[in-house]
């Protein structure tokens, strides 16, 4: 038996949006910001005076860049979370327990975060621990927090609810990133106290969406063949996807455009280092306000491409924004060698980014059907997303590695949004009606 949830409830609706508010701290803070350039400076071999010699360190009795430890650590985070997902959702819409395993996550990414304070003082091993938690608990949460969507709103609403979260996310997670620079650069707070602040922040918010959002959609018990039960609900959405037109090439579409998205966000801040504040007089502050653009023309991006769609459609929209992203791609290669270009183009990235990843999730919601298996559903666009970052890095860095220039790697991204653009029109405007019901596939 399903306990329904009661859709286009305005309250519903804003609690669930504000996880975004919550939550979006750790991929600015964490993951772009500031413990990046703390991770770089704390780690390698130092002399006596505390002079760094070198960029290596001892993880496990192996010796390793520590660029590389960190990049090995997250792609393992991710890895773990395309192996945990489709188990976890699978029992979570069977028993329908999304709130639980969302709350567990989130507790367990927040506390991670809170636990790097401690980094300079404990063992690289643990410290990377943290790091691997952290990730883990973040792109696992998102997977229940996703899977509200569709039983929340009308799929009219979709866009505009999912505008909503994304602009509440990246408004909170860069009044907070403002606050903590203040707070290092004008009062001299000890940077390893920003991330005991950010954990705080992550799991405070989020406790005004755990108050409203409903905790059980069904009543089936734990039982000895939880495991297996979880496997049949995700064998069960799989079967359903590979009976449908629109549901799996837009799949495919995402997976293939999700790469130059998501390797865009992720090395932007490491292209603007390597090419544009390499040199003496370059002012790294600069690149701190580039990420807090980019942040803040989000928001008008994510609301804009929202009202754009309801004119002429997802797929037209997604359409105009995989052109822009080729344009900021082209334009990466040919003129950003000076601060002035780079603003610009983090302008055009962040009113881009915002629609992109809006859009890419309402789409989503919309194109899967009414059902009690939503976790299942999402867990299929998060594992899709996931492998889509890990073959876009590693893409990126062998064209660099091979050219020897990061301008290369940008240029070869332009693929990825081209056939992505293709594939779109391959996904047809309405699904085939003679599909099987997604509950009993």
């Amino acid at each position: 038996m399903t306990i329904q949830i009661k859709k286009g409830d305005p309250k519903t609706m804003w609690a669930w949006a504000f996880y975004d508010w919550a939550n979006s701290v750790y991929p600015l803070v964490i993951s772009t910001a500031i413990f990046p350039i703390f991770f770089e400076a704390n780690t390698g071999h130092f002399d006596a005076e505390g002079t760094r010699i070198d960029d290596l360190v001892t993880f496990f009795g192996v010796e390793i860049k520590n660029t590389v430890l960190y990049s090995y650590v997250i792609a393992a985070s991710l890895l773990m979370v395309c192996i945990l997902s489709p188990i976890l959702s699978g029992i979570a819409d069977y028993i329908g327990s999304k709130k639980r395993f969302m709350q567990f996550f989130c507790y367990l990414g927040a506390l991670s975060v809170a636990g790097l304070y401690l980094f300079k003082d404990v063992q690289i091993e643990l410290g990377m621990t943290f790091l691997f938690f952290a990730s883990l608990g973040f792109w696992n949460s998102l997977v229940f927090y996703n899977a509200y969507l569709p039983e929340i709103a009308e799929p009219e609403d979709h866009d505009r609810i999912s505008a909503r979260g994304f602009s509440l996310g990246y408004f909170g997670s860069a009044l907070l990133l403002i606050s903590l620079l203040v707070a290092i650069k004008v009062f001299e707070m000890p940077a390893a106290y920003a991330f005991l602040i950010t954990g705080v922040w992550w799991m405070g918010f989020a406790q005004i969406t755990y108050r409203v959002l409903p905790n059980k959609t069904s009543t089936n018990k734990i039982t000895g063949q939880i495991l297996g039960n979880g496997f049949r609900e995700l064998r069960k959405v799989g079967k359903f996807i590979k009976t449908t037109k629109r549901l799996k090439r837009y799949l495919i579409s995402f997976f293939i455009f999700s790469m130059g998205v998501q390797t865009v966000m992720l090395m932007a801040v490491l292209f603007a280092k390597k090419e544009v504040f390499n040199k003496p007089d370059s002012n790294e502050a600069g690149l701190i306000i580039a990420v807090l653009l980019i942040q803040f023309i989000a928001i008008p991006g994510a609301i804009l491409f929202s009202k754009v769609s309801k004119k002429i459609g997802n797929l037209k929209t997604l359409g105009i924004a995989l052109f822009i992203w080729v344009v900021c791609c082209a334009f990466a290669y040919f003129f950003v060698y000076d601060e002035l270009n780079f603003y610009i183009l983090a302008s055009i990235v962040g009113f881009v980014m915002g629609g992109t990843q809006s859009l890419s999730r309402s789409t989503y919601s919309k194109y899967i059907p009414e059902t009690t298996d939503n976790a299942s559903f999402f867990s299929f666009y998060d594992i899709t997303e996931k492998v889509g970052i890990v073959l876009g890095m590693v893409i990126f860095g062998y064209v660099e590695a091979t050219s020897g220039d990061m301008r290369f790697s940008v240029v070869a991204l332009i693929i990825f949004f081209v056939l992505g653009f293709i594939s779109l029109w391959f996904v047809p405007a309405k699904e085939n009606e003679s599909i099987p019901d997604a509950n009993e596939a």
